[in-house]
């Protein structure tokens, strides 16, 4: 197998933690490892060249296409699975595989993504209002433009913890319609008071809670970290990026409850004997942040957590008992 570009840089996209999630990974000779957010393949050409067969998943369909290449490059090594990561095992059943050594998640938008002003993901450049991963289904500007103003203002409060999302939200109903990246981020700002040159744009996090409402980006995680569980083998691994409070919170608890431990009882609230399924995962790792080099070289780590652990030999959890918080 030959991969012609260097499998830790990709100019479009440099992989957050990449060195911890191949050292959480563990990979070693002739497994087989999911790359359940492609992106611009930096977690897969990482994978390919530890020496690992990689089934790489990715909803957008423009990742799936630049991601060819590499493809062709991995002499069938990589194969690129245009299906979202909640689906994984439906798809690897569907190529005749039911278990793997190792998953690696990169929760959220990609710099890719980003970096595309015609994706409307961001307001670093004037786009169309857009935020569809999938290309499919409502925009952004669909959103701003139909939704009632109370749905918006809850819409921010839950996915961006914007405690403003009142005003914000009677700002964007009166500003009607609203087409661009810069134009909702021009009523934001107006709506909050913005001053030029502060540390923070307080449009970003109205941005990143209409992007997750539209992709159900929090309902896609709970599902994919289920998925992993399902797919992992007795001693595959786990290794989970997140970028913001509320997806570590989501993957702290799962890998919590998954390893049995989650908070017993007190001198208020004796111990109730456990009938629960037995942990699924070992105990975790400890939590992993970008380091000092890393920070200086790319500014997308600052928000970074890493969190991994190796699955027990013990069933997935079912349904009912997986976590919905």
């Amino acid at each position: 197998m030959s991969v012609a570009a260097d499998p830790k840089h990709d100019p479009r996209h440099e992989p957050v933690l990449l060195d911890e999630v191949i050292v959480a990974l563990d990979i070693g000779p002739d497994e087989i490892h999911v790359d359940a957010t492609f992106g611009a393949g930096g977690y897969s050409r990482a994978m390919l060249a530890e020496g690992a067969e990689v089934y790489a998943f990715d909803r957008d369909p423009d990742a799936i296409a630049e991601g060819a290449e590499l493809a062709e490059a991995s002499d069938g090594a990589l194969h690129l699975v245009p299906r979202r990561f909640s689906e994984m095992r439906e798809a690897l059943a569907e190529h005749g595989v039911d278990a793997v050594d190792g998953v690696a998640m990169d929760i959220g938008v990609s710099s890719m993504q980003l970096d595309r002003a015609e994706r409307g993901f961001s307001f670093q450049a004037d786009g169309p209002l857009d935020m569809r991963m999938e290309r499919d289904g409502e925009s952004a500007a669909d959103f701003v433009n139909t939704a009632d103003e109370e749905l918006i203002a809850d819409t921010l409060y839950a996915y961006g913890e914007e405690h403003r999302s009142r005003r914000i939200a009677r700002a964007i109903v009166a500003a009607r319609p609203i087409e661009t990246t810069g134009e909702l981020a021009a009523v934001v700002r107006k709506a909050v008071g913005h001053r030029a040159g502060a540390p923070k744009d307080p449009a970003t996090k109205t941005f990143q809670a209409i992007r997750i409402h539209l992709n159900r980006e929090l309902d896609e995680l709970r599902d994919g970290l289920a998925a992993a569980e399902a797919v992992l083998a007795p001693g595959g691994r786990l290794a989970v990026v997140t970028f913001h409070s509320l997806e570590d919170r989501i993957v702290k608890q799962f890998l919590r409850e998954r390893s049995g431990r989650t908070p017993g009882g007190s001198r208020h609230l004796p111990d109730v004997a456990d009938t629960g399924p037995a942990p699924s995962f070992e105990k975790p790792a400890k939590a992993q942040r970008a380091g000092a080099d890393e920070l200086a070289r790319n500014p997308r780590s600052r928000s970074a957590t890493l969190r991994s652990a190796r699955r027990s030999a013990a069933p997935p959890w079912p349904m009912e008992r997986r976590v919905t918080a």
